[in-house]
């Protein structure tokens, strides 16, 4: 009964932490746009791996960052210099970005697993998310969980995680893919998320 309630809980806990605009599900949703459905849909497969091991490395640190604070800034820290590094990426494409063509598009998308993984990976913020989402379930803030808890918790998480990513695939392919503005500033809208995710980072750590 235990590993249900866990399961649910964290399933609808990530679904619900993803919902906003994003690194990850943003990213997806521009691959759908260049794209299509079947990129992004791989994306997003790639993403939620990454989301297994950050969910599962969260209850694993989970008594070291609780008994240490400056670990979750230390965490928040390295999220600044990701989020720097990719603003200015996302500027430079934008300022380079031509109209594509459909030479251009042939094929690239077979790598947009392999692309999930890795803008997943430079996204940091779902760490302490599920540290916190862990503790929830435990008295006093202890963190005891068996392997088997340990690994419903991050297949729930993933999962909870991959229904709101898919959700942006189809919501983003029905609506917005025949817009001409979103595709051809999409690079610009990155930047911005960037800038915006970078200026609450340092509000929560100087703030």
């Amino acid at each position: 009964m235990h590993e249900i309630h866990l399961f649910l809980i964290t399933f609808f806990a990530a679904l619900i932490g993803v919902i906003p605009p994003g690194l990850v599900n943003m990213a997806i949703a521009k691959t759908c746009v260049d794209f299509n459905v079947k990129a992004g849909k791989q994306k997003a497969f790639g993403a939620v791996v990454v989301v297994f091991v950050q969910a599962l490395l969260a209850i694993l640190i989970a008594k070291q960052i609780l008994n240490n604070p400056n670990f979750k800034e230390n965490i928040l820290l390295a999220g600044i210099l990701v989020l720097g590094i990719m603003m200015i990426y996302f500027f430079i494409a934008a300022r380079r970005q031509k109209i594509e063509t459909a030479s251009k598009k042939t094929g690239k998308h077979s790598q947009s697993f392999l692309k999930g993984v890795l803008i997943s990976s430079l996204n940091v913020f779902p760490i302490p998310y599920f540290v916190i989402i862990s503790t929830l379930f435990t008295p006093e803030n202890h963190v005891d969980f068996t392997w088997t808890t340990k690994l419903i918790f991050a297949l729930s998480a993933s999962l909870g995680s991959l229904t709101t990513f898919l959700a942006y695939v189809y919501f983003f392919d029905k609506i917005i893919k025949q817009n001409k503005l979103f595709k051809q500033y999409s690079n610009y809208f990155m930047a911005a998320l960037m800038l915006g995710l970078l200026i609450i980072t340092l509000y929560r750590v100087y703030g």
